[in-house]
């Protein structure tokens, strides 16, 4: 083994992340690209939307795991060719800076899935990453409301500014439950995401079988009908470059 390939495992082998899972290619998880998605541990955020159930839980990384999934992604060369962090909120782990590095080595594109609680984290990011999905979970105090945590909009919103003030391509995406938004507030964010400058934007149908709290399991007797969100997804999409209604 030359120095070269010495110098980067013993790399991989510093980096401490806790993994959660992998999926090993998927055509969706970043436009245009196949990519593997490295789920990592952990997520300061308590959405009860959220369908995550053990990966929202933090704990230390073992030694081994980050050192695996480069292994992998390594082998993966040729039939990939990006790699995307997601969770929990990937952002969490200060070390995420060096993985990326890392994927970048191997001459794959990085993406990042994050709601933006860590604005210095991902400032630090965005010169490694190739495109960021920014999970946008309501206006205001309503971020806070939905996503179980106190002045973390705050947060997002210096996130959400340092994407439309550099060049890294992104989306924003809302996850929708309707325990947490009615039509006219999911009219007023996009609206409001729209104001901003944001041009790509997604808004996705929460998954209620495996949500955190049990009440967001049951049916909202008062949901807007599909064809009413279609609806309004049409009346919005002039205000984007690109609007996808999914789920």
């Amino acid at each position: 083994m030359n120095a070269v390939l010495r110098l980067v495992d013993a790399t991989a082998a510093a980096i401490r992340l806790p993994v959660a899972g992998l999926a090993a290619d998927s055509d969706t998880a970043f436009p245009g690209r196949r990519a593997a998605v490295v789920f990592l541990q952990g997520c300061p955020l308590a959405c009860n939307y959220c369908d995550s159930g053990p990966m929202a839980e933090a704990r230390r990384a073992s030694p081994g795991e980050w050192e695996a999934i480069h292994t992998f992604l390594e082998a993966r060369r040729g039939e990939i060719d990006a790699v995307v962090f997601s969770g929990g909120e990937p952002t969490l782990h200060p070390e995420l800076v060096a993985a990326a590095d890392a994927c970048r080595e191997l001459g794959l594109a990085v993406g990042l899935h994050t709601a933006g609680p860590y604005p210095e984290r991902l400032e630090r990011l965005l010169p490694r990453l190739d495109w960021v999905a920014l999970d946008t979970k309501g206006r205001g105090r309503d971020f806070d409301r939905i996503a179980g945590r106190e002045r973390v909009w705050q947060h997002h919103v210096r996130s959400l500014g340092l994407l439309l003030d550099g060049d890294t391509p992104y989306e924003c995406r809302t996850t929708v439950h309707w325990r947490d938004f009615d039509l006219e507030s999911l009219e007023r964010l996009a609206l409001t995401l729209a104001d901003c400058g944001v041009r790509r934007y997604a808004i996705q149908l929460a998954r209620t079988a495996q949500c955190r709290h049990p009440d967001y399991r049951q049916a909202v007797p008062d949901a807007p009908s599909r064809e009413s969100v279609e609806v309004l997804v049409r009346r919005l999409k002039p205000y984007f470059e690109s609007l996808e209604l999914r789920g």
